[in-house]
């Protein structure tokens, strides 16, 4: 029973500290929409996903309008086209992602993850085409997202993958120069992808979903940024209580969000991802959070500790408030989307080390960083590498969405826009990792995935 101090806290929450559902992605399979055609195959993805999401963003809309609690974000997630498409007797599978793009702009949503493979063992000849066709894909698209996953803990290292993924990057970065190498923000290379998650760039419909599904991203770096400021100088005992209390009030929220729009649609309830994502703007930042519990900077020591007792008490909140919390649920360490990563960027308290040893305790990985745009493919697919490393070694999700801005070089600054925010151009070590991606083959797999 909802209480009515619990409404007056949860209308403040809105109004004054940036809670919101952050996204309703609806998950469409397309397994039937498999042709030798490619030009069918496209129709086949249009007409589906047309039909499924046709009223996805009008009850959004009716839902956030009655309960007033606001709805960013309105997105379709499609099973991974590389399955999809490897019927089709064609190289090109840019047809795909023109069609998914079409799609959705039809159904007036803004974002469409799903252009993906899974290659973490070893590559099909759809999955080939597919991440042949990324650059392209995502040149000639405005809404369309790709995600590529190339470890698991129970595979390892796709390291023939990895080091392609490198290539793609950049390229992606040369087709979209003028918009400062946009199309990789829309691109994301995982370890341990999981298959339900509703936030872009890397959602994708898994292959053990169902039919359709609605799955809800929550978020709220503002909400509980303000519950710390409650309890300063208390102990961790207190700062983690009252971070689990908070993610516990959200997470209601989005769970009574998520089954009104499954009613409404007549689509089966997924997950709510409880994910802390911050926004550019003010008070709406996880490196403020961490800040708050006493770090005079994000990026000093001690953050790492900080942000390891944040998303665990995140993950802790939400599983007592929701049967099915899901998703990625934690926190997300964006640099160009967080105005208090930016800074700590810009002022060279956090660097991509620093970034590197957090994404071992967050929710995913090395995210919206911008690097020089003369940066070797080599050393994108090494970062990469250690990415990919933690999550199987760690047996959690870790990704990379790092864009190497062409003309762009260290001290630089980049804008993006809108939720994707500014980021300054990041240094790299300039020592060559060449011959280290060149080895090729697999990282094996380490020993504790051996669990049956």
């Amino acid at each position: 029973m909802i209480s009515h101090s619990d409404i007056i806290r949860t209308l403040e929450m809105i109004d004054h500290q940036h809670l919101d559902i952050r996204t309703i992605t609806m998950g469409i399979s397309l397994r039937d929409c498999a042709d030798p055609d490619v030009r069918r195959c496209a129709e086949k993805i249009y007409d589906k996903i047309t039909r499924c999401a046709d009223k996805l963003v009008e009850t959004g809309c009716q839902i956030e309008n009655e309960l007033g609690i606001p709805i960013v974000h309105k997105r379709i997630s499609v099973t991974p086209a590389a399955l999809v498409a490897e019927a089709c007797q064609t190289e090109d599978y840019v047809p795909i992602a023109r069609a998914m793009d079409d799609a959705a702009k039809a159904c007036g949503v803004n974002f469409i993850g799903g252009f993906s493979a899974l290659v973490h063992k070893g590559c099909t000849v759809g999955d080939r085409r597919l991440i042949g066709s990324i650059p392209e894909a995502l040149a000639v698209t405005e809404r369309v997202c790709s995600s590529v996953n190339v470890a698991t803990t129970r595979a390892g290292i796709n390291m023939d993958a990895v080091a392609q993924m490198g290539r793609v990057i950049k390229r992606t970065a040369e087709l979209t120069a003028e918009s400062g190498g946009l199309g990789c923000a829309k691109l994301v290379v995982f370890s341990n992808a999981v298959e339900d998650n509703p936030f872009m760039a890397g959602a994708f419909h898994g292959v053990g979903e169902p039919e359709c599904v609605i799955n809800v991203g929550v978020s709220g770096p503002g909400v509980v940024y303000h519950a710390l400021k409650g309890v300063r100088g208390a102990s961790f005992d207190v700062v983690a209580e009252t971070v689990k209390k908070t993610a516990f009030q959200i997470t209601r929220m989005g769970e009574l969000v998520a089954q009104e729009a499954s009613r409404r649609l007549g689509v089966p309830f997924g997950v709510v991802d409880l994910s802390l994502a911050p926004t550019p703007a003010k008070g709406d930042s996880v490196a403020r959070i961490l800040e708050e519990m006493g770090l005079e900077t994000c990026g000093t020591h001690g953050t790492t500790a900080a942000l390891a007792l944040l998303n665990d008490a995140v993950k802790k909140g939400g599983v007592m408030a929701s049967s099915h919390v899901g998703g990625l649920s934690g926190a997300f360490i964006p640099v160009s989307e967080d105005e208090g990563m930016i800074e700590a960027a810009a002022g060279g308290t956090l660097c991509l080390d620093k970034l590197e040893a957090m994404t071992c305790v967050c929710s995913v990985g090395l995210d919206m960083i911008a690097v020089p745009g003369d940066t070797p493919a080599e050393t994108i697919s090494a970062i990469i590498a250690d990415e990919a490393a933690i999550g199987m070694v760690n047996n959690k999700t870790t990704a990379v969405r790092v864009i190497p801005v062409p003309g762009k070089t260290v001290g630089d600054n980049v804008e993006f826009g809108g939720l994707l925010g500014s980021a300054p151009v990041m240094p790299l070590h300039p020592e060559s990792s060449a011959a280290f991606i060149a080895r090729g083959g697999r990282i094996p797999a380490p020993l504790h995935s051996l669990r049956n």
